[in-house]
This record gives C-alpha cells, sequence and structure tokens, in this order.
C-alpha cells in the first residue's frame, strides 16, 4: 500500500479546529518541521498540541503558539520560548508541564492501549494536585493517566511508500512512542525510498502505526542556543 502523499499541505488537510496534536522530537531536534509549517499555513485553531517542548519563537511548534492557533498545550520544557511564558501569565493559553519520564510513559501508555498507571514521581508535589494515590509495598505512588491524540507528526530520517520509518539519534527521543499514540500518524522523512530497500531489522516504527508519509524538504536542522567557551588567556 502507496501511503505517500505529495505536500505537507495535502497531509494536513483534514485536521479540524479542536484536534490534539502531538508533535516529535526533542528540543529542536528530529521536529516535523514541514508538517507545522503546512499546519501554520492551514490555519486551524483551537488545538491542543503534545511535544517534549513548545518550540522557540517562531520555530516549531512555537509557531503554532504565536499564531494563536494552540490554545493548550502539554510538554516538559518551555524555558527557550518568551512567547509562551507570556501568554501563560496573560492567561491566553493553558500549560500542561509534566515530567519528562511520565510525559513519556503517558504516551507510551496511549499507544499502548494502557489507560492510566502509578509512578513516585510528582508525589507530594504540586504535580499531584487532584490526582489518585496509592500505596505500594510501603511507598506513595501517583496515577497519571495516558495521552493520546487525534493526530501524530513524526519526523523520521528515512521512510518507505508504505510507511515503515527509520530514525536517527536524538529524533527517536518521542516520535517512535508518539506514532503509537494517535488516530492518524503522518510521518515527514529525510529520505524516501522504495519498499524493500529498509532493513527489517533497522525498522524503529513498522508501517502499520502510520497512515500517511511525505518527503520533507526545507530542514534548517536548529539547535535552541549555542555556547561557545572562550578561549583562556595566552591559547
Amino acid at each position: 500500500m502507496n501511503k505517500v502523499i505529495a505536500t505537507a499541505d495535502e497531509a494536513v488537510r483534514d485536521i479540524p479546529d479542536g484536534a490534539i496534536v502531538m508533535m516529535g522530537g526533542f528540543g529542536l531536534c528530529g521536529i516535523p518541521e514541514n508538517l507545522i509549517r503546512a499546519l501554520v499555513r492551514k490555519g486551524t485553531r483551537n488545538l491542543t498540541t503534545i511535544s517534549n517542548n513548545a518550540g522557540i519563537d517562531g520555530v516549531g511548534a512555537g509557531l503554532l503558539v504565536a499564531g494563536g492557533q494552540s490554545v493548550h498545550h502539554i510538554g516538559t520544557y518551555v524555558g527557550e520560548n518568551k512567547g509562551l511564558e507570556d501568554m501563560v501569565l496573560r492567561g491566553a493559553i493553558k500549560l500542561d508541564l509534566v515530567p519528562q519520564g511520565t510525559f513519556s510513559e503517558r504516551i507510551r501508555a496511549g499507544g499502548a492501549g494502557i489507560p492510566a498507571f502509578f509512578t513516585p514521581t510528582g508525589v507530594g508535589t504540586v504535580v499531584a494536585l487532584g490526582k489518585e494515590t496509592r500505596e505500594f509495598e510501603g511507598r506513595t505512588y501517583l496515577m497519571e493517566r495516558w495521552l493520546r491524540a487525534d493526530f501524530a507528526f513524526v519526523k523520521a530520517w528515512k521512510g518507505d511508500r508504505m510507511g515503515n520509518l527509520v530514525y536517527r539519534k536524538t529524533a527517536r527521543n518521542f516520535n517512535p512512542m508518539m506514532a503509537t499514540a494517535a488516530r492518524v500518524t503522518i510521518a515527514e522523512v529525510e529520505h524516501l525510498v522504495e519498499v524493500g530497500e529498509l532493513d527489517g531489522d533497522h525498522v524503529h516504527t513498522p508501517s502499520v502505526y502510520v497512515q500517511r508519509i511525505i518527503q520533507g524538504e526545507l530542514y534548517e536542522k536548529r539547535i535552541e542556543r549555542r555556547t561557545v567557551r572562550k578561549a583562556p588567556a595566552g591559547d
């Protein structure tokens, strides 16, 4: 089955207002840049976005925040996005900050069909407010619920026309698990190959989880912040 879609704009054509959208990547590494830009162009609004971070001002998921398209963001880190910080303080967007390990497990649980699980992370903190706790073997645990989405945007290094995907390095942090936790998974790849060209032992996301795939372009591959140490005097 050929799941290739000609353009990113066509791939996101049916994402409605109010949708829940997962977006893979870690920081600005391995983010689905083309699909995010297409969703910005489409102008879909009232979105709930789920990603490890909310991009930075003007880049990645930060584009959806800046344009007022995302009204609720669920993630683990937002420290590089001043626009989001301002919107949160003004009450213009709802923000749920989740411990990163818990965030990962909530997505994995969503893909595995596990509606809830218990973790010691967050017990006795504001993270636990309003959540059920139980004691197991003398230790208190907090109940966390799965995370699932209507659509997942994932970025892979290689993919074939059936949707089998191979990721590289940092892009393996959240993309693989998000691909399993949405009703519709849309993948963008740097290299689109024919069926049979990928070594089956190297496939990270099997095609059964992917409904659409596009050949990406214009990858900027940014980093959030570059710090260079000054050379000591005399060097």
